[in-house]
């Protein structure tokens, strides 16, 4: 039988090609001489003369501000737990017990971790809608103004950008509205850690006014999976009360390996990241003008966008991104970051070579040159809105409920579960954003979209059972 390790070997060494994450695409760390592995000989835990990553005073505090100066942040943090760790630490570090928070709609799933951990009260600010394509665009600063004037007892807002789909919203602005009510704002710029080093793309959240900046530098840029960076700018947040979540929740033996490899991105950066950045810019932008050309697929781009993340638009095919992923998979050997709804994600980094990129744009064009102009189906016109749902509950007091005893739960049908108030989330991962969230109450739209991601092949996550969702009993509408 073989190993976990046996299949990741031939895979390594196969022609399947990754336009996805980790960024590195496995290629490592292209240092001059060649790539620099990181093998077993290198795996140790904190003995003398390598510091300690929990208290950190030498080698390791060294490579923190060094990330801090590349990123321009005033206190920076290793993170070997992934952005999650960062996102749970810097939410209930800013937060009491019970405050109420202002909550990008479109957060990952574990921004809702931390508002359950921290029994907080969430107001959504929901993005912008893309009907065409299905693609949820930028959080508006007007609706962050209207929501900070209409609930006064926020005490911290939190959204993300860029988004998964590479949707870039306006930080400074929204920066500039939170403060003026004297909170803190968190970013989650876990896909955008390449932002700021090449004039193609946005400047990164630290220099445009977050309090705390969150990146994955595993997602866009040569480091190994699992690895991220948690920023820390200015006096509106308590530190301390952030660092001390960031001991709790991170694990107490943090991998050399993977905290070598940020400090090594990080190290390239510094060194190199015009001459990286320009080749890989340039590569870029000749792909995006080609995919330009398409007739049938079609290359995404709404107002405000990360060029990195290159997003085709299956529907005028007739087809589903689910499908167009399959296809470029199976008769390509390309495998892209993640299909949803109508399109398809492919997520490019410093690391894809030009060949690689040569190999999408060509086989884009072949699968679009053999569908049927003349009978092509048209646009879905199936809508793909985050349901918009007012929670009853917040997370952590509709577990209470249960627990407790002060309500019964049952498993049932999506179709017959609307009215109800959820004990359950619903999400596709990725991208990982709730479309369901416990304590709210299941609307029609709701329910509508699950029945479609299932009918198109799509997975569903976060429920016990298959086409039913647990909802609290006797609290119907």
């Amino acid at each position: 039988m073989s190993t976990l390790y046996d299949k990741l070997k031939s895979y390594s060494s196969s022609d399947y090609y990754g336009f996805h994450m980790p960024g590195h695409k496995r290629r490592g760390i292209r240092k001059a001489g060649g790539g620099v592995s990181l093998p077993y000989d290198i795996d140790i835990t904190e003995i003398d003369g390598f510091d300690d990553l929990h208290h950190a005073r030498g080698i390791l505090k060294n490579a923190q501000e060094r990330a801090a100066r590349v990123f321009h942040a005033d206190e920076t943090h290793f993170l070997v737990n992934g952005s999650t760790v960062g996102i749970l630490s810097a939410v209930c570090g800013i937060t009491e017990k019970g405050d109420t928070i202002l909550v990008a709609r479109n957060c990952h799933k574990s921004v809702y971790h931390a508002i359950n951990l921290n029994e907080l009260n969430p107001v959504y600010l929901y993005p912008g809608f893309d009907s065409r394509v299905g693609l949820n665009t930028e959080i508006r600063p007007q609706d962050v103004i209207e929501a900070l004037e209409r609930y006064p007892k926020v005490r911290a807002v939190v959204i993300v950008s860029p988004t998964y789909d590479g949707v870039v919203s306006d930080v400074t602005a929204i920066a500039k509205a939170v403060h003026a009510k004297g909170l803190p704002l968190i970013v989650d710029e876990a896909h955008g850690a390449h932002f700021g080093f090449h004039n193609a793309f946005p400047e990164n959240a630290n220099r445009c006014g977050a309090d705390i900046v969150i990146h994955s530098v595993h997602k866009t840029l040569p480091s190994l999976t699992q690895t991220a960076l948690l920023h820390m700018n200015g006096d509106r947040i308590d530190r301390r009360r952030v660092k001390e979540y960031l001991d709790m929740l991170q694990t107490s033996s943090p991998s050399y390996v993977l905290m070598a490899s940020i400090d090594l991105c990080i190290q390239e950066l510094q060194s190199h990241a015009d001459e990286m950045f320009e080749r890989y810019v340039a590569e870029l932008c000749k792909v995006r003008e080609k995919l330009l050309g398409l007739k049938c697929l079609e290359l995404v781009r709404t107002q405000c966008y990360d060029i990195s993340k290159l997003i085709i638009y299956a529907g005028c095919s007739g087809d589903t991104g689910s499908a167009l992923l399959n296809r470029l998979l199976s008769e390509y050997h390309l495998q892209m970051e993640m299909a949803a709804g109508n399109y398809v994600l492919a997520m490019t980094s410093v690391s894809d070579t030009k060949e690689g990129l040569e190999r999408l744009t060509n086989a884009l064009y072949r699968i679009d040159n053999k569908i049927d102009h003349n009978k092509k189906e048209g646009i879905c016109l199936k809508m793909e809105e985050i349901p918009r749902a007012e929670p009853v509950y917040n997370i952590a007091r509709t577990a209470e409920r249960v627990r407790t005893g002060k309500a019964g739960t049952r498993l049932v049908l999506w179709e017959s579960a609307i009215g109800y108030i959820s004990v359950e989330y619903a999400y596709l991962y990725p991208p990982g954003s709730p479309l369901i969230v416990p304590g709210e109450r299941i609307t029609e739209e709701a329910v509508g979209l699950l029945e479609w991601y299932q009918v198109k092949g799509y997975s569903i996550e976060g429920l016990k059972r298959e086409r039913y969702i647990e909802v609290l009993v006797n609290e119907q509408i």
